[in-house]
């Protein structure tokens, strides 16, 4: 951000010459710096306004996810009962949450309406919009079977928060190499192809240094810490699939740290 500087430059030139123009953008630094911070780390009541969005939102495309191919069985109803207690949630907002998702499975259900309000308030946090399409993933594998219609649905979601083609493929690699990665289904697998996965977790190619895939992991660590998501607008009873991300991160993570001092 450079509105600050730049008029404190101009204003600074205007009434002192050079060094009031280095003043001036001194002081369009720290003005810029607290927009910043303030956008980063709303306001309680805007973190609130925030976090209604985002809880509302992240229930109803889950109802839309569920009904994308066509109908909701009653397993599927089930399963996504069975995610919101994984979450966490309390009893008050797990029946809201039952509500929300009834609705987005509804014929008149408008994703495009949901995605404005969505943008419009959460629009500013990019670290939401990640975990929102994360939870929708979630979902989304759940059951194991990944539908054609579930894709695209969730294609038109990322299209909606900016997400390239490309990325989106790179996050849906990345995300269902993370689910369930510490699950007990991972001991069916060959250790090549668990290795394969963890890379996959990370976000990297095999050929990373180990420089890099400690950034990676780090990155991923800190994008899922929970300090950091209750202050970006995550409701703090939605925070237990965050911490199972992390345990499936570090076990990737880990996977490849003893791959590597092995071959060492």
């Amino acid at each position: 951000m450079w509105l600050g500087k730049t008029i404190g430059f101009f204003l600074g030139m205007l009434m002192m010459g050079p060094i009031g123009a280095l003043l001036g953008m001194l002081a369009g630094h720290f003005f810029d710096k607290g927009m910043v911070d303030v956008a980063r780390h709303p306001p309680q009541q805007q973190r609130q306004q925030v976090q209604r969005v985002f809880y509302e939102t992240v229930f109803r495309l889950m109802g839309h996810l569920a009904k994308a191919d066509g109908r909701i069985s009653e397993e599927e109803i089930a399963q996504a009962e069975s995610f919101m207690s994984q979450m966490g949630l309390t009893d008050e907002h797990r029946r809201e949450a039952i509500g929300l998702f009834k609705e987005g499975a509804a014929s008149t259900f408008a994703v495009d309406e949901t995605m404005i309000r969505f943008q419009s308030r959460c629009g500013h946090y990019r670290q939401l919009q990640q975990i929102l399409l994360e939870y929708l993933f979630h979902i989304a594998f759940a059951d194991g079977d990944f539908h054609a219609a579930e894709r695209r649905s969730l294609e038109s979601i990322a299209g909606w928060l900016g997400v390239s083609p490309g990325a989106f493929e790179q996050l849906l690699q990345m995300y269902h190499a993370q689910f369930g990665f510490a699950g007990s289904g991972t001991g069916a697998r060959s250790s090549a192809d668990m290795l394969g996965e963890a890379y996959k977790a990370l976000g990297i190619e095999p050929s990373a240094s180990d420089r890099e895939l400690k950034r990676a992991y780090r990155k991923l660590i800190s994008e899922h810490h929970p300090d950091k998501l209750i202050a970006e607008g995550v409701p703090e009873d939605m925070l237990q699939l965050a911490t199972e991300k992390v345990q499936e991160i570090t076990a990737a993570y880990e996977l490849i740290e003893k791959s590597r001092r092995r071959s060492g």
